[in-house]
């Protein structure tokens, strides 16, 4: 179960390290051409850094307090924190009528929401 956790975490790390990089260092103009990326062009830029930040944020929340074993409680709550974040994508992207996110987000809240019961529950650390 414990190995299971890891590679949920880091899977969603990965995911949430790739799109706050984006995010946050990309262009909105250049985000809202990219395929996915149209939400951006309706939102301010100041809104597109911030989720960059939180997402860069949670990529170190996901991984980090476990391997240095400082406040590894973080890791469920940060897995929680990314559960309401897939929620807003979905609302978005469900207004947008992108079908296709909106199941990738529903994929990663699923795995969040197992990295957060079993972090809380019977794998805590």
């Amino acid at each position: 179960m414990d190995l299971g956790l890891w590679i949920a975490a880091g899977l969603l790390a990965a995911v949430a390290l790739t799109g706050g990089i984006t995010k946050t260092f990309v262009p909105r103009a250049k985000l809202a051409a990219a395929h996915g990326g149209g939400w951006t062009g309706d939102a301010g830029d100041g809104f597109v850094k911030t989720l960059g930040v939180l997402e860069l944020l949670a990529a170190a929340g996901l991984v980090l307090p476990a391997v240095t074993g400082v406040a590894p409680v973080l890791v469920p709550v940060t897995a929680v924190c990314w559960i309401l974040l897939m929620v807003g994508a979905m609302i978005t992207h469900g207004r947008r009528g992108e079908t296709a996110f909106l199941v990738l987000n529903l994929f990663y809240l699923v795995i969040a929401l197992v990295v957060a019961v079993g972090r809380f529950g019977p794998g805590s650390f």
